[in-house]
């Protein structure tokens, strides 16, 4: 069991953290996933059918306060901001699907950004990923594939965001807005997206941008991304699911697998080693409250078993440590998410544990915690 601080006794006297959490958009229907997978499907759909897999597995994860939204609502996406603001939360770090020209599942934040409300911060991530059936059982389907056609999808996509860019609640790092991309290494010449996007925003009158690359290593054993600096991107982000994987831990997974089963760890109740960081060449740590996206893949879905605020907070204070020794305006604290629930990782209140993950960032705003351990 790990040590936690108790009563007074301060977690940090690190200020000014800025705790981002990403934020999926597909929590209403469109016309291609009626297509797809039937009509009315949304990420709700996954959601609800997800079943227990395995003694102790915590599914169906059921939604509290917010409820079974729907993201056409602006009420709900008001409710989403409010609550997030309440627990330090400074934005929504919103997923972005560009392909060649081609947006889906833009509606939330289009009218996020042309109604001015709610007055809370954002940014963008792009998920430049090509779309396959893999979630939903069929890995070998391509739904939309994702290309690059070249400077002048560049410049396209660019000038598509600029009113996004010019909000005055894009989330900034030095007055740059921050910009996310989820697979570099996929870009062609990397090297030539960030120029020619530095030069673009420079010509609109920004500062420029605060571009930052996913550096993914799922499970501390996978391929990262060499070197984001070298292509020119201004800081990374070490994406790592918080696993126990020692070997006990995957022989274990092996025998479970054989039977059928999903690849099961236990959530890492330690710290994850991390990659160095710096103001130079800043690496943001990412947290994860939990991880099970069973109710998307089924038996080929990877459940970090066991997890609870109280072990998610032992990630955020090594988190905020990390965080210390950066400039105010980069203390960064990236959250694997918001409301991702077909892939068990949401802040958003369940059923179960209620505002318990949000607690913990607000309190590691806030500067203390008190210690407890997980309820039965």
């Amino acid at each position: 069991m790990p040590c936690r601080p108790t009563g007074d006794q301060m977690l940090s006297d690190v200020p000014g953290l800025r705790p981002l959490a990403f934020y999926l958009p597909q929590f209403h229907p469109i016309p291609e996933n009626d297509e797809w997978w039937g009509t009315g499907f949304t990420e709700w759909t996954n959601t609800a059918k997800a079943r227990r897999r395995f003694p102790g597995h915590y599914q169906p994860h059921v939604p509290a306060d917010l409820g079974f939204y729907d993201l056409r609502s602006p009420e709900s996406r008001q409710q989403q901001a409010t609550l997030a603001a309440e627990h330090g939360i400074e934005g929504f770090l919103y997923w972005h699907y560009w392909f060649a020209g081609r947006r889906i599942l833009e509606r939330p934040f289009t009218e996020v950004l042309s109604s001015g409300e709610p007055d809370f911060g954002f940014a963008l991530a792009w998920a430049n990923q090509t779309w396959s059936g893999i979630w939903h059982g069929a890995p070998d389907e391509v739904l939309i594939e994702q290309h690059y056609p070249g400077v002048d999808d560049h410049r396209s996509h660019f000038a598509s965001l600029l009113p996004a860019f010019r909000d005055p609640r894009y989330v900034r790092v030095d007055d740059k807005p921050l910009f996310y991309v989820f697979r570099p290494e996929q870009l062609p010449d990397p090297a030539q997206f960030v120029e020619l996007w530095q030069q673009m925003a420079v010509e609109a009158g920004l500062a420029g941008l605060y571009l930052v690359a996913e550096m993914s290593d799922l499970l501390g054993d996978g391929p990262i991304y060499p070197d984001p600096f070298a292509a020119g991107f201004d800081a990374g982000v070490h994406v790592q699911i918080p696993v126990d994987t020692r070997p006990l831990s995957r022989n274990r997974m092996r025998v479970l697998r054989r039977a059928g089963l999903p690849e099961i760890y236990p959530y890492a109740r330690e710290p994850i080693d991390r990659p160095p960081s710096s103001a130079a060449r800043p690496v943001f740590p990412c947290v994860y409250p939990n991880w099970d996206n069973s109710p998307r893949s089924g038996h080929r879905g990877l459940v970090a078993h066991g997890s609870h605020p109280d072990y998610f907070g032992v990630h955020v204070d090594d988190a905020v440590a990390r965080l210390a020794d950066l400039p105010e305006s980069q203390r960064l604290l990236f959250i694997k998410s918001w409301n991702e629930w077909a892939e068990g990782n949401h802040l958003e209140p369940d059923l179960r544990f209620g505002r318990g993950y949000l607690d913990v960032i607000r309190d590691a705003v806030g500067g203390q915690r008190p210690t407890g351990r997980p309820g039965a």
